[in-house]
């Protein structure tokens, strides 16, 4: 039995699954993308109530980590980045184009900044780098304008 709608055919099978022939392709790699960039902004967020928690003081452990000889500036970069890649994933999730292109600069920025993370947190520094990789393929290959 198949039923078609103004955007979509649904085909009913005997076993009861229920496929969507016309689904636009890549929906699942940027929904994938956007709850990325999403939480990657809620991680930057906590990063920098972290930051404004030492009141601009650098514990001796980060000495070398980060640029610089205080962290209020810190936190302020990372509260603005974390709110733009909020907003950009929901933008992103609306199918935003302006939001493509900020999502693909952040996945740049933040694969690229991982890597001062690397000698404290090797397997996380590797794991958001890889990420950053997936949320940049996922938008350049599927992030484009829909065929009409």
């Amino acid at each position: 039995m198949t039923t078609t709608s103004t955007n979509r055919v649904v085909s009913a099978t005997d076993d009861g699954l229920t496929g969507y022939a016309d689904e636009e392709r890549g929906m699942g790699w940027l929904f994938f993308a956007g709850t990325i960039l999403g939480f990657a902004g809620i991680m930057r967020i906590i990063d920098s109530i972290w930051a404004f928690s030492y009141k601009g003081a650098l514990p001796e452990s980060l000495k070398n980590g980060v640029l610089g000889s205080n962290l209020h500036n810190y936190a302020w970069t990372w509260l603005i980045v974390g709110c733009v890649l909020i907003l950009s994933s929901v933008a992103l999730l609306a199918r935003s184009q302006f939001a493509r292109w900020i999502g693909l600069i952040a996945a740049m920025v933040g694969g690229v900044s991982a890597v001062t993370w690397m000698p404290y947190y090797p397997v996380w520094s590797l794991t958001y780098i890889g990420l950053a990789v997936v949320v940049f393929y996922a938008l350049a290959r599927y992030g484009g304008h829909r065929a009409t």
